[in-house]
């Protein structure tokens, strides 16, 4: 078993270690400590189950217990999930979002479900690793190789089909990336301890209790978070953001249009409705893309932060205690769609947030793709039961309804073909970025590495540091980018009495590190409630409005 180390790039709080010291983990499971879901899995040796740490049965004893990394490495030493506190359904780990390694970065995309597509060859070459140096560095790291993995989640999004969906359980199957029924039917067994069939008539004893059902042609998920959780400034960000027919902001709910790896879908995402967890009302054209769904919307809401970790380092600085305080569990706005993310970015450069929003609604209009209707739906119920949770059916009112979202962002592959209107140098900077995203000489995806991707990023026309910065927190969810040259950052600095040049700002925020990021969106949120300076006659070092638009 691996041991339990200090963690340099984490710090703060008591999920500032990397979990797996013996002493430490079962002090979390004596607690029944939430906050270490998705941390850690523990594996009982006199059951063969294992657990996520809050479960809610009497903790085994010590000399009983091993504590694993991954739900993956429990599969593969032959424990089988809990199926009371289910330790799949759960946030997951912070430490995927922090490391910008191998094993970091391989997480994040056979989440993504690179694996179903591309096999572990494709994973690999992704990775620039071959497949047996992948293999190896995975099985060292997390116990798991990537087959064991990507098994892991498939386990996980067959059962949220299975309890979901009223697809045929060949069908979901497939849609879960198995290879056949029989594989599948084992899996699940394996892994739950009862077959398919035993799984879907149990859920739908628990949705007749709670007297729920689920949304005709829709999915309605449970998303879960670790709290405190700033759902509030997600939802004022997104909202002033919004692009006309391909999302929108109604009340505590966010809705959008997505193009995902097998086709269109759209999403209702309620921010409010439930603590500990974003309900998800998801219409997809192609089941197989439920589980990339899932995780590029908790990339987009950052929820597998740890809001713990994040505050108690931020907040050890007085200039910044107090903005701590007031929001607490703060979070990254990250991206659904980063090649439209990276679009909007250059379009938002040196123009009001207002004017890039008008900009990109048009570039949508012009050359997007209208949804299929029967993924616009009419009004959804949002009830049903949630498949990420664990949690037994509620109900939760829905702002789902059929003025929604109907229109996809346009393409790279159409952009870089079309006449783009404003500025010749911003037009011809887009063209740029569109064709080094269709010919694969620029991919943006969860899996890449933050330093190569700046320096790709810079080598295209139009894009610089700044930029290249913002995409990586945004795309990425790259936790350490002050981006100290942004005016507002800097302005909201000089509000807390804190530095506002650009080299001593950046010394100071050396104790910040590694969450930069979330000091930097709290020094916009300072920034907004202060007037504006007057602009001055001369050219501004950094376009302040790139910062706000994209």
């Amino acid at each position: 078993m691996t041991d339990f180390r200090e963690n340099p790039g984490v710090g703060g709080g008591s999920l500032g270690v990397v979990l797996l010291d013996h002493d430490t983990c079962y002090r979390a499971v004596a607690a029944k400590d939430a906050r270490f879901d998705g941390q850690f899995v523990t594996a009982v040796r006199t059951t063969g189950i294992y657990c996520r740490p809050s479960c809610p049965v009497p903790p085994p004893r010590s000399r009983n217990v091993e504590f694993l990394r991954t739900a993956a490495a429990a599969q593969h030493a032959g424990y089988r999930a809990c199926r009371r506190c289910l330790p799949d359904a759960v946030p997951g780990s912070p430490e995927w979002n922090l490391r910008a390694d191998a094993a970091g970065r391989a997480m994040r995309l056979i989440a993504d479900g690179v694996v179903e597509r591309e096999g572990v060859p494709g994973l690999a070459s992704r990775l620039g690793y071959s497949a047996r140096q992948l293999g190896r560095i995975l099985a060292a790291e997390l116990g798991a190789g990537p087959l064991a993995l990507a098994r892991a989640q498939r386990a996980h999004t067959a059962r949220i089909l299975v309890e979901t969906t009223p697809l045929g359980l060949a069908d979901v199957a497939f849609a879960a990336g198995f290879g056949s029924v029989r594989q599948f039917n084992d899996t699940v067994r394996a892994v739950y301890g009862v077959p398919p069939s035993q799984l879907r008539a149990e859920a739908a004893r628990r949705s007749r209790t709670a007297g729920t059902d689920p949304a005709p042609g829709a999915l309605t998920l449970r998303l879960p978070y670790r709290e405190p959780f700033d759902a509030r400034g997600l939802l004022d960000h997104l909202a002033v953001r919004t692009v006309d027919r391909v999302e929108d902001v109604v009340g505590g709910v966010y809705r959008r249009t997505l193009a995902l790896p097998h086709g269109p879908a759209t999403v209702a995402l309620d921010l409010t409705a439930r603590a500990g967890a974003v309900l998800a009302t998801l219409r997809v054209s192609d089941p197989r893309d439920v589980g990339p769904a899932v995780a590029r919307l908790r990339r987009l809401l950052d929820l597998d932060a740890d809001p713990h970790a994040v505050d108690a380092v931020l907040g050890a600085d007085p200039a910044l205690a107090g903005a701590v305080a007031a929001t607490p569990g703060i979070r990254l706005a990250g991206s659904a769609d980063p090649a439209a993310t990276a679009v909007r970015t250059l379009l938002g450069q040196q123009v009001s947030v207002a004017a890039a929003r008008t900009a990109a609604s048009r570039l949508a209009a012009a050359h997007g793709t209208p949804l299929p209707a029967e993924l616009r739906g009419g009004s959804d119920s949002g009830d049903g039961r949630g498949g990420d949770s664990g949690d037994s059916g509620d109900s939760a009112d829905s702002a789902d309804s059929a003025d929604g979202p109907d229109l996809l962002f346009p393409e790279p592959s159409v952009l870089a073909e079309v006449e783009i209107p404003g500025p010749a140098r911003r037009a011809a900077a887009l063209r740029g970025l569109c064709t080094a995203l269709v010919s694969g000489d620029l991919v943006l995806d969860a899996g890449r590495d933050p330093a190569d991707l700046r320096a790709e990023l810079l080598a295209l026309p139009g894009i610089g540091p700044w930029s290249a910065g913002y995409l990586a927190m945004r795309v990425l969810g790259a936790p350490d980018e002050l981006l100290a040259s942004d005016l507002a950052v800097r302005r909201g600095a000089a509000t807390l009495g804190l530095p506002s040049d650009e080299s001593a700002l950046t010394g100071r925020a050396h104790a910040w590190s590694p969450w930069r990021s979330y000091a930097a969106t709290h020094l916009w949120r300072i920034a907004a409630t202060v007037p504006s300076p007057a602009p001055s006659s001369g050219p501004s070092p950094v376009p302040s409005s790139a910062r706000r638009s994209a």
